[in-house]
């Protein structure tokens, strides 16, 4: 297997929680399904901390961007997951990809583990822990098995070195924005 290092991240902000203010798409038209004032700074600083270089050798620049499509399946839809990553993707002038939808994991892992290269991932916090992560090969370290709904401030980080097929998985705090944590998951 090539190398391959996956970078995970929870869709930013969401209205109902600890912030403030209705969901809005970026014209500022209300939308439930999008992302708060609070969740479009945090789309501006993971686009500054993994856009610019910014991040050094623990957030490396993805070659490549994942986001839950936002037109869901059923009933599941959300913006917040591409919103997250919208300004990121062209900043680096890629596409962020949304061919997968929430539960579409297995599919998407899938595909993950025949590329190289650094890929970031932005998805719904109770999917990555309960159906992306435990899809995911793990040669070393504890990825976690909950994700508290009150952070959005976590990369989980899997590397996988060239010719292996176990993942190195470790978990990191890049402390962005205000009130961001450095504590662990679990």
């Amino acid at each position: 297997m090539a190398a391959l290092t996956l970078l995970i991240i929870r869709h930013a902000e969401k209205p109902g929680e600890n912030w403030p203010g209705p969901g809005s798409q970026f014209d500022a038209t209300p939308d439930k399904e999008s992302l708060v004032i609070r969740g479009w700074e945090r789309a501006g600083a993971w686009t500054a901390l993994f856009g610019a270089g910014l991040g050094g050798t623990d957030y490396p620049t993805p070659g490549a961007v994942y986001a839950a499509n936002p037109q869901g399946t059923g009933d599941d839809v959300s913006q917040r997951p591409a919103e997250t990553v919208s300004a990121l993707s062209p900043r680096l002038g890629l596409q962020t990809n949304l061919t997968y939808a929430k539960g579409q994991e297995k599919a998407l892992v899938t595909e993950l583990l025949g590329l190289s290269g650094v890929v970031l991932v932005a998805w719904e916090h109770k999917a990555i822990v309960e159906d992306l992560v435990p899809l995911l090969p793990i040669a070393s370290g504890t990825p976690p098995t909950h994700w508290n709904g009150s952070r959005y401030d976590v990369v989980l980080r899997f590397d996988r070195a060239d010719g292996a097929t176990g993942f190195a998985f470790r978990e990191l705090f890049p402390m962005l924005l205000s009130g961001d944590s450095d504590k662990p998951l679990h």
